[in-house]
Formats: structure tokens, sequence, C-alpha cells
């Protein structure tokens, strides 16, 4: 029998947010180097990270610490990056550099439109769940 895994908005939330802020670092990070010899614009393919987080296809990876000493305690280090992708460049440049400022900046500042929506969402999720708890209408 195959299950729909139920939606949950506190994840959801925390899920988009988390990539909308690596992709705002990403995007920011091309405009920057917008005239840097041989940079190649980066990006992710945010709907299909978000959906494999959401489905759990794809968690954040652990690395395991060596233990030098047996008194030491066990650590592991969560390594939470999806796959970039290279952004072909629309008109070649000289010198190697794939950013388009323009295409770039439209891509920031829709980036930072859904961050908003998402930070809204999950503000309004938290608000309903605490108006829940309380038994008071927020």
């Amino acid at each position: 029998m195959n299950t729909v895994p139920r939606f949950d908005p506190l994840n959801f939330g925390e899920a988009a947010l988390k990539l909308r802020s690596l992709r705002h670092e990403l995007l920011s990070s091309n405009l920057v180097n917008a005239d840097t010899p041989n940079y190649k614009a980066r990006d992710i393919d945010f709907q299909s990270v978000l959906m494999q987080r959401l489905s759990g296809q794809s968690s954040p990876s652990s690395v395991s610490l060596d233990r030098t000493h047996q008194g030491h305690i066990q650590m592991t280090s969560s390594i939470d990056s999806p796959k970039q992708m290279f952004r072909v460049g629309v008109q070649p440049s000289l010198d190697g550099n794939t950013v388009d400022p323009d295409i770039e900046r439209g891509h920031f500042v829709k980036n930072a439109f859904f961050t908003e929506a998402a930070l809204s969402f999950l503000g309004s999720t938290l608000r309903t769940r605490l108006s829940a708890i309380t038994g008071q209408p927020s």
C-alpha cells in the first residue's frame, strides 16, 4: 500500500527557509563576482531540492569525526548543502565569466520575494499553533 506523507507546515517552512537562504547566498556571490575572470555563476534547482528534502530522499549528510582517545565523545558534523549547478552564460564573455548581472538581479529579487512569503507562511503557522495551545485568538 502506497501512503502519501502527511504535510507538515513547520517542516516545510524550515526546509524552504534554509534553501531560500542558501540560494540567496549563491545569488549574492554571483553578483559580487560579476567582474571576476573565469567565475562561473552558480545556483540550485530549488523546487527539486525542496521536494527531495520533504520526501526524505535528501537529508543532511553526516561526517564522522575521528576519536584520537577512547575518552573522547563520538561526534558527527552535519553538512547541509545541496548540489550546486552552474548557470550557462547567455552571452559569452572574453574572460570566461558566466555572470549576467541583470539575470542575477532578477533571480535575487524573485528569491527575496519568495523568502518573505515563506517567512509569512511560517509565522502564520506558528501563530495558529500558539493560538491553539493557549486557547486565545492571535
